[in-house]
């Protein structure tokens, strides 16, 4: 049975509050890994506590995450985030909003680009089952507009409907794992010449 899957769509100035490298890190760890202290995040992200201290509360002003007050004490703060998602299009977008978003894209595509790259190192230690699961493939087609606009639109319906029959982040049974697909489309840039 198909699941909410809490959602958020920011507003420019929070794009610019998340658009922040280490924030879309922890964020992400907030997601899949579930609630943490700063302190922990910290150690994980190789910052000193009060850099990520700074950068949890800018991320919870903007309602990216909130404290897990069941978790906490006296002496810890832990941090969940609020949403399993972030939602962001800036194909209508203009100025200020247009450069918030990309600003947002371009940090998460690093951080994208570098969970793919250490999932790859990593594919000899995998069982083989997470092999045969796993792919890094890429397809040009010619289309037009409207065709490229279509099929990106069936791609994320799949993967919106696989994701809300799936258990939450952080609450996985034994014999799952997160697993990430990372979904790019877009008209292929010319080479520049020389």
């Amino acid at each position: 049975m198909p699941r909410h899957i809490r959602s958020i769509v920011p507003d420019t100035t929070a794009l610019k509050a998340l658009a922040h490298p280490v924030r879309v890190r922890m964020l992400g760890l907030l997601r899949i890994e579930g609630p943490a202290t700063a302190t922990g995040l910290a150690t994980r992200l190789k910052l000193n506590s009060g850099a990520t201290s700074y950068h949890l509360r800018q991320l919870a002003e903007h309602g990216f995450i909130e404290e897990a007050e069941d978790l906490g004490n006296r002496r810890e703060r832990w941090w969940r985030a609020a949403h399993e998602s972030t939602n962001v299009d800036i194909r209508g977008s203009e100025d200020e909003a247009a450069e918030a978003g990309l600003a947002f894209l371009q940090a998460a595509l690093s951080w994208q680009v570098s969970q793919m790259q250490r999932a790859l190192e990593l594919t000899p230690q995998q069982p083989k089952e997470w092999r045969e699961a796993s792919t890094v493939s890429d397809w040009t087609i010619p289309l037009t507009a409207a065709e490229a606009k279509a099929l990106t639109e069936r791609v994320q319906a799949i993967l919106w409907e696989v994701k809300s029959t799936a258990p939450p982040l952080g609450e996985a049974p034994d014999g799952t794992r997160p697993f990430t697909v990372v979904f790019h489309s877009f008209p292929l840039p010319q080479e520049p010449e020389g």
